[in-house]
């Protein structure tokens, strides 16, 4: 019986003793795994999870947010590009159609008149460089017959075109870039004209001014590098009243009659290609009359 009082005292002083230990050791938190974790930590791992989450979402926002903007840039732009394309081919069929019906500029619509300068800045001279690099291509691998029946008709307006005083452009500005892309398509239809020359062709000028210009013309042809052709062709005072195309079709059948063989007519005029006894082949350069706005009629 004596031993039930001294186990109710062990009992007693083994609580007694854990109770002094918690007391020591401060409130705490007993996993189940042994690790034992004080209310303070625990709050800062719970804060610690909280904060990594709002990040986490927070990025993920951000993302989603940039996403979106990149796929609305990325349309925006492919219908911005859509936009140009189909300008630049609305004008290019409107230009085309002008050039084919002898239209004034002043008759071209506003944005294809914005379109055409640019037009001027970038692709001019590249257009009319390659252009003339086909027809000396093509002439590489001619030689002229002995006869010396064999000839090239060029058209002297588009030599002209690139010389002389270009004031009638209002704008300081376009004035001084016009004569600079004039300047630098004279010096290219120059080498292209020696060229011909060296290959032994008999070229044939014409233009569709009267005739009493020719000693102008001849002047400030030959000064300006165009030297040795054959003919200079010029309308008559019988001619002044034909269309440009007719009188054109015209000075080329009574060429044929004197026995010439046009081996190749190049200009950059369409107007010169209309009509019978076009010749062998027919080359078109680029047409900078076009692209000349700023002046009064645009």
């Amino acid at each position: 019986m004596s031993s039930f009082p001294h186990s109710a005292d062990s009992g007693d002083s083994s609580q007694s003793l854990l109770s002094q230990r918690q007391s020591e050791l401060g409130s705490q938190y007993v996993v189940e795994s042994g690790v034992f974790m004080s209310s303070f930590t625990a709050t800062i791992f719970v804060a610690a999870l909280v904060t990594t989450g709002l990040l986490m979402l927070t990025l993920l926002i951000a993302l989603t947010v940039m996403l979106n903007s990149c796929q609305s840039s990325s349309n925006s732009g492919i219908l911005e590009h859509a936009k140009k394309s189909d300008q630049h081919d609305y004008c290019s069929l409107y230009i085309f159609h002008s050039e084919l019906n002898n239209l004034e500029i002043g008759e071209f619509p506003l944005n294809c008149k914005l379109y055409a300068l640019q037009y001027s800045k970038r692709h001019y001279l590249k257009d009319l460089n390659t252009s003339i690099w086909f027809i000396e291509d093509y002439f590489a691998g001619l030689t002229p017959d002995e006869d010396g029946l064999d000839i090239i008709l060029l058209d002297a307006d588009d030599l002209l075109s690139m010389i002389g005083n270009f004031s009638r452009i209002s704008s300081v500005d376009r004035n001084e870039h016009i004569e600079d892309i004039k300047n630098q398509a004279h010096i290219l239809l120059v080498r292209f004209y020696r060229q011909l020359r060296a290959g032994g062709w008999s070229l044939f000028l014409f233009t569709r001014k009267p005739s009493k210009h020719w000693k102008t013309t001849e002047s400030t042809l030959t000064s300006s590098g165009y030297l040795g052709w054959s003919s200079l062709v010029m309308r008559s005072d019988e001619e002044i009243q034909m269309e440009d195309w007719e009188y054109l079709s015209n000075r080329r059948l009574q060429l044929h009659k004197q026995g010439f063989r046009i081996v190749g007519l190049i200009s950059s005029k369409l107007d010169a290609f209309r009509g019978p006894h076009l010749g062998k082949r027919s080359f078109k350069l680029a047409n900078i009359q076009y692209y000349e706005l700023g002046n009064g009629n645009a």
